[in-house]
């Protein structure tokens, strides 16, 4: 499949490394191809394109969004016409001061996401831990218990591309609902952040779904 990522920082470098090793299609959407984070994704995989935003997104069948929340409206502007009727992950979380949520838990901010780009399928997804989780999701010793990766969205067949993909990464796909859950979700972000960073336990744990 062809895939363009928008931002190929902590979260997106893994991320696009490992999609490109499934054997996907994947380019950089890159305004400045010399950047630091655009030759330090190539150092690590040189195998991944760059090309220009505008093209990269004309050519993808499914967009990553993996910018910091406050970049989103700038990185979109551009590509937003070409991005309908197409999958975007949106794996951004808005984090205000304090750990706060940025948008006061007023709304999702895929919702806002949503709104910049209404021709588009969000789906919210690749969020709920850090950027250590998406280099290495493994955690050895629980059998056939995978790490829990939660997804929201209103389109049941976008969200279905973006469970593929989670399954094939090493996560235990779980849809939530539609695209307003996605606040929960970024939530579960500041949750894992306040635990992880401030309390010191470290990235090193996940969430995960226990059946009957």
């Amino acid at each position: 499949m062809n895939i363009a990522f928008i931002g190929v920082g902590n979260v997106g470098a893994p991320l696009v490394d490992h999609l490109q090793r499934l054997g996907h299609q994947v380019t950089i959407a890159a305004r400045d191809p010399q950047s630091s984070t655009v030759q330090a994704a190539l150092q690590r995989n040189p195998q991944l394109a760059v090309a220009p935003p505008l093209a990269a997104v004309e050519a993808a069948t499914v967009v990553f969004l993996a910018t910091p929340f406050a970049a989103n409206e700038a990185a979109l502007a551009g590509v937003k016409t070409a991005l309908t009727d197409k999958i975007l992950v949106d794996c951004t979380n808005p984090v205000g001061p304090n750990l706060a949520h940025g948008l006061h838990s007023t709304q999702a901010g895929a919702e806002f996401v949503q709104g910049l780009v209404p021709a588009a399928k969000v789906v919210k997804a690749f969020t709920i831990y850090g950027y250590e989780n998406f280099d290495d999701p493994a955690y050895p010793g629980y059998g056939d218990l995978k790490p829990a990766m939660l997804l929201a969205g209103n389109d049941a067949i976008a969200k279905q591309t973006v469970a593929d993909f989670c399954q094939a990464l090493g996560w235990e796909p779980v849809d939530v609902g539609g695209l307003a859950m996605a606040l929960h979700l970024e939530h579960m972000t500041l949750l894992w952040i306040q635990m992880a960073r401030v309390q010191g336990v470290g990235p090193g744990f996940v969430w995960a779904r226990l059946s009957r």
